[in-house]
């Protein structure tokens, strides 16, 4: 039995072009309209947030050292382009020793990482074992454990076990501080390969190990080679440890750190841009997986 006084006869609604339904679109467009500029002007305030200052230090930095010392400053195109900056930058004490040493640090600790995080990373993504969700929330904890608490022990034993000041101490040291985000990170790229794929390979007399060769890297090799770059940004970019464990043998941002009280302007803006190149390479080559890597963490 019907109820009379909850159906809608299509004859008692008004009609498309009535002016009440005209009223009532023309309001939900100007609603949409509103909420697509606002998004708009917000990435636009957040991506200018973000370019202007790293557009100033790259302006600085390819220019000459009266333009960086005088005042008020200008940004490109309205100043000289030059690289006399960056040239005495390069030219200054310690910077390409400390260059070479912040290479052979993240190179060390892009392939740590990946040799101990590769079969991590598979195990997590593929086993269901007892104090997986634990073993996942371990590993975010590590990573979140502020370094300054450790920075003292760690000095004191690598002091005591011959390792202080070392090129090989401080990418132990980045392996260990790298390695939960790379580990989450691989996971998330072998779960996002259908399980299916090696079972159908198993199917069709392949084994486990050459499933996973022929099947499962050519699809995730992509990922491992951008979370590899990750964690090289994040031991390229890392200063309060190579602050603390080395004195001669100092890393790039190390050495930058500890100079920016007693250095000219020239330096400090050339030093700055030279730290950004890595990240900003990093994120153009890196930015079509990103989504889909940290999307998969969740599930």
């Amino acid at each position: 039995m019907t109820d009379s006084s909850t159906s809608i006869s299509p004859s008692s609604l008004p009609p498309l072009d009535s002016p009440e339904v005209v009223d009532l679109h023309r309001k939900m467009k100007r609603r949409n309209l509103r909420g697509r500029l606002f998004t708009y002007a917000s990435a636009i305030l957040i991506a200018l947030w973000i370019l202007v200052p790293i557009f100033f230090v790259f302006s600085m930095a390819f220019t000459t050292e009266d333009t960086v010392r005088s005042y008020p400053k200008n940004f490109l195109p309205f100043i000289p382009f030059s690289t006399e900056t960056m040239t005495f930058f390069l030219q200054s004490e310690g910077v390409l020793e400390s260059l070479l040493n912040s290479i052979i640090v993240a190179v060390v600790t892009l392939v740590l990482s990946t040799i101990i995080a590769v079969p991590a990373g598979y195990a997590v993504a593929r086993y269901l074992f007892p104090g997986r969700d634990l073993f996942r929330l371990a590993v975010l904890a590590v990573r979140a454990f502020p370094i300054v608490v450790l920075s003292i022990p760690l000095a004191v034993l690598f002091l005591r076990a011959g390792l202080f000041d070392s090129v090989w101490s401080l990418a132990l040291m980045h392996t260990a501080l790298a390695m939960p985000t790379t580990i989450l990170v691989v996971s998330s790229v072998f779960a996002s390969v259908p399980y299916e794929l090696e079972e159908a390979g198993q199917v069709f007399g392949a084994t486990p190990l050459q499933s996973f060769r022929y099947i499962v890297t050519p699809l995730v090799l992509p990922g491992i080679a951008a979370s590899g770059l990750f964690t090289f940004v994040l031991s390229w970019n890392e200063v309060f440890a190579a602050s603390v464990l080395t004195l001669e043998n100092r890393t790039l941002p190390a050495l930058v750190l500890t100079s920016l009280a007693n250095s000219p302007d020239a330096f400090q803006f050339a030093g700055g841009f030279f730290l950004m190149v890595p990240s900003i390479i990093f994120m153009f080559f890196i930015r079509k997986y990103l989504f889909n890597m940290w999307g998969q963490v969740s599930k």
